[in-house]
């Protein structure tokens, strides 16, 4: 990866466009951090936000309140996640209009996880959509929505092989994904050799990366482990030595995020996608760094317009 470059051109932050990641809050206290953290990065302008839905529809009306909440009071789209486990067509179709009805026109599909957890078998429901390709084609029955998907750069932990895997992200894709958001990664290289073989296999779609700001090495190290995902030996050693010393690991943490995506921004890549764990110093450091400033948020509501 190239040496950190933040003497860039004054220009680079417009041709950047970034999307955030949130989880819905549990509590009234975590409620409060989210919108925040919302507060704090509207005037980013970013090209959207997304709300995970947990295992098994889990969270669907916590999802639901906090999507509906960021259409009203803010001025960022926003997206819904989607998950077919454990749920009938009849069941996931209901969501799909629930959410349609408060506004949402975009939708990130995924397949999900097992509600049991990690490690467990997935198998579809019997009378369900089996897996992310499917439930892309039935948003679409739904209506004209925008539709994200995930994609792996070091492949799902339960793919056999690339091939396997590109050609589920290329039936997305013909079922009319808009753009594909990958699992987070650390290693740029393995980033451009999936959107390389994508890109073979005649997948032309965005290809948006998912940065993972390492808001505690521990943690992210072993959700990497669960996920499928390498932690280079370089990145452990630049956080070797912080697990008591915060100040220095964020300022760290911002370096190393910063760093991965001015080498993307190298590389050709515009879009990024963070996955902010609903936290948001980190993430306004990094975009300080690669050039996307704050703008006064836009209104939601004007009142009059200036030619009335």
């Amino acid at each position: 990866m190239s040496s950190l470059g933040f003497s860039r051109r004054s220009d680079i932050g417009a041709k950047i466009r970034v999307s955030f990641e949130f989880f819905p809050p549990k509590t009234d206290e975590m409620e409060a951090r989210l919108w925040d953290t919302v507060t704090r990065l509207e005037p980013l302008q970013p090209n959207f936000v997304s709300v995970t839905y947990g295992a098994g529809g889990s969270t669907r009306e916590r999802t639901g309140r906090t999507i509906k909440r960021i259409l009203n009071e803010t001025s960022i789209p926003a997206a819904a996640h989607l998950t077919c486990v454990g749920a009938s067509k009849e069941e996931v179709n209901a969501v799909i209009a629930e959410f349609a009805s408060i506004g949402i026109t975009r939708f990130v599909a995924l397949r999900g996880d097992p509600a049991s957890g990690v490690g467990e078998v997935y198998r579809p429901h019997p009378g369900g959509y089996h897996n992310g390709a499917d439930l892309v084609a039935g948003l679409k029955a739904h209506g004209d929505f925008d539709i994200s998907v995930a994609a792996y750069p070091e492949k799902h932990p339960e793919s056999p092989d690339f091939a396997t895997d590109i050609e589920m992200l290329k039936r997305k894709v013909d079922n009319g994904a808009t753009r594909a958001i990958t699992q987070f990664f650390f290693d740029n290289d393995l980033y451009e050799r999936y959107v390389e073989r994508a890109r073979r296999a005649g997948i032309y779609i965005p290809i948006v990366p998912g940065i993972q700001p390492v808001h505690n090495f521990g943690q992210v190290a072993r959700f990497a482990s669960r996920a499928g995902a390498h932690v280079p030996a370089w990145l452990a050693e630049r956080f070797e030595g912080l697990e008591d010393d915060p100040q220095t690991h964020a300022l760290v943490a911002s370096a190393v995020a910063a760093e991965q995506v001015l080498d993307l921004v190298d590389r050709g890549v515009s879009d990024f996608h963070f996955y902010t764990m609903n936290r948001s110093d980190l993430v306004v450091a990094i975009c300080h760094m690669i050039g996307v400033r704050a703008n006064p948020p836009v209104e939601k509501a004007l009142a009059g317009s200036a030619a009335a």
